[in-house]
C-alpha cells in the first residue's frame, strides 16, 4: 500500500477567499500542492504529460475553462474534483433539470422552447409570473422575472438578437412564491455538511447579489433530498439551491464550483476541511 500523502493540484483562475482557505487547509496538513493558473495553462493533447499530481481540485471562474480543461484531464484518466461529467451537467441548467427529473427529484415546472413564438406560448401555458434563465450562467446574472405579456415579448425579442445561439434556447420556469429566502446546501461526497438560508427583499437571493446568510439546520429530509440531487448530477462537491414552495422543498439548481466564504462562520462548519478530506479520499482511491 502506498502510504505517502497524495499530491494535489489546484486549478484556479485567481486566488479568491475560497482558494486561500483551501490552499491554507492543504498547507496545514503538509500536503504537497501545485497551483495551476488556468490563464497560463497550455495542454498538449497528443499525449498525457507528467503532471506531478495525484488529483486536481478545479476552482476556475469561467465555466468554459473548467469544462474543457476537465474534459482533457478526464481523457487522460486524471482524477479531478469535480469530474468532467459533473461540470458538464451542472454548468447547463437544462441538463441539470433533466437529471433531476430522471431521478424523481421535486423541481419547479420548466419549459424549453427554441423560437420566440414557441417561447411566448410556453410562458402563457405556465402562467405569469415566470422566470427566464440563460442555460449557462451564475450569480443570478441575466435572470428575468416576467410578470406579463408585454414584458415577455420584450425580453424574448432581446434574447433573440443577442447573437449567441444559447440565448435562442429559452429556458422558462414557473415562479415560486418563496418566503423571502431560499436554501443553499453543501454536499461533499455522500453527506450534506451544512446549509444556509439566503434572505433578501429582492426575489433573487444570491449572496453575490446582496442576500443575507443565516444558518439552516440540516434536517434528515434536507440531507436526503440534497444527497439525491448530488448523486443525480454525478456526485462530488456541489452546492444545492432549494426553494421552499407551498407543496414542499424543490431543487432549483446544482452548482459545481461553489463559493462558501459566507457560510463557514454562519454554519460553524469547516467547509474547506471537508472539501480537502474528500479530495484526498479521491486521490487515494485512484492509487
Amino acid at each position: 500500500m502506498n502510504n505517502t500523502k497524495p499530491r494535489v493540484g489546484v486549478l484556479l483562475s485567481r486566488v479568491r477567499v475560497e482558494e486561500k482557505l483551501l490552499l491554507g487547509e492543504l498547507e496545514s496538513r503538509a500536503i504537497e500542492t501545485k497551483v495551476i493558473d488556468d490563464r497560463d495553462l497550455v495542454l498538449a493533447l497528443e499525449h498525457r504529460p507528467e503532471l506531478g499530481v495525484d488529483v486536481i481540485l478545479e476552482r476556475c471562474i469561467q465555466h468554459g475553462t473548467a469544462l474543457y480543461a476537465l474534459s482533457v484531464f478526464d481523457a487522460w484518466a486524471v482524477p479531478t474534483v469535480n469530474r468532467y461529467e459533473v461540470a458538464e451537467i451542472c454548468g447547463n441548467k437544462l441538463l441539470t433539470t433533466m437529471r433531476l427529473i430522471r431521478d424523481g427529484l421535486p423541481s419547479p415546472r420548466t419549459r424549453v422552447a427554441f423560437t420566440p413564438e414557441s417561447a411566448l406560448a410556453a410562458i402563457e401555458e405556465l402562467g405569469y409570473p415566470v422566470v427566464l434563465k440563460p442555460l449557462i450562467g451564475s450569480w443570478g446574472r441575466l435572470i428575468s422575472k416576467v410578470n406579463d405579456r408585454e414584458a415577455a415579448e420584450a425580453i424574448v425579442e432581446h434574447k433573440d438578437v443577442l447573437g449567441n445561439y444559447l440565448h435562442s434556447i429559452y429556458y422558462i420556469q414557473e415562479y415560486i412564491q418563496k418566503p423571502g429566502r431560499d436554501i443553499r446546501a453543501f454536499v461533499v461526497g455522500s453527506e450534506t455538511i451544512a446549509a444556509i438560508y439566503r434572505a433578501s427583499d429582492h426575489w433573487i437571493t444570491n449572496t453575490a447579489r446582496g442576500g443575507q446568510a443565516s444558518n439552516c439546520p440540516v434536517t434528515p429530509e434536507l440531507d436526503e433530498l440534497c444527497v439525491r440531487a448530488a448523486r443525480a448530477v454525478g456526485g462530488g462537491v456541489v452546492a444545492i439551491d432549494l426553494l421552499e414552495a407551498p407543496e414542499g422543498l424543490l431543487v432549483n439548481e446544482v452548482n459545481y464550483t461553489m463559493e462558501f466564504r459566507n457560510s463557514i462562520d454562519t454554519t460553524g462548519v469547516n467547509i474547506p476541511a471537508k472539501i480537502v478530506d474528500y479530495v484526498l479520499e479521491v486521490a487515494r482511491a485512484a492509487r
